[in-house]
């Protein structure tokens, strides 16, 4: 792993010059449209009270953080994808995927600031706990404190997602949404009423 103090300044840099990039607003407005199809039962519903319209806007500030901070590690690590795939909350790393779907326009942007974003799924780990040492980049690049509402310890996210999965099951849904035995090609059985 880099210098803490290094990866912070130059991912300070990185997202300065997305957010400089004359295709920055349209990933921002790109990045929240893409919420109309998205089917998330174990990230963003992790926060309490979840509302996509009032959370959406922070979660995305917070997701270009840590995607400027893969890319500063990634970068100044020499490439390594593994250093790279930083610890961060479920409700985080969902935005990630939000912004990363943003395939051409991240491409662009890529290429035209020379840097890479990087993500692998099969180097994931969800075992985020406050006081790693993504937090230590995060306060390095001058960012000030985390939103605690977004970044959640991972025992907090279990802690809620076995709630979350109660409220599913009773709703006919598998653990994490999953699966469902709904079958949309029978009828809905005709309820008599009586009067």
């Amino acid at each position: 792993m880099p210098a803490v103090a290094d990866v912070g300044r130059r991912a300070a840099e990185i997202l300065d010059r997305m957010r400089a990039h004359p295709a920055y607003d349209r990933l921002h407005g790109s990045s929240m449209k893409y919420s109309s199809c998205w089917a998330t039962f174990t990230g963003y519903p992790a926060i309490s009270r979840w509302s996509l319209e009032r959370d959406a806007g922070p979660l995305l500030v917070e997701a270009l953080r840590v995607l400027a901070l893969k890319a500063a590690v990634f970068e100044l690590s020499g490439g390594d994808e593994q250093a790279a795939e930083l610890l961060v909350p479920a409700p985080v790393d969902e935005m990630i995927h939000a912004v990363l779907a943003q395939f051409t326009l991240m491409s662009r942007m890529q290429a035209d600031l020379g840097v890479v974003f990087p993500h692998a799924t099969e180097l994931e780990e969800f075992t985020y706990t406050r006081g790693c040492v993504t937090d230590a980049l995060y306060a390095a690049a001058g960012w000030g404190e985390q939103r605690l509402r977004y970044w959640l310890d991972s025992a907090e996210v279990t802690r809620r997602l076995d709630l979350l999965n109660a409220h599913y099951q009773a709703a006919g849904l598998g653990r994490d949404g999953r699966s469902h035995d709904f079958d949309f090609d029978q009828p809905e059985p005709v309820v008599a009423v009586s009067g």
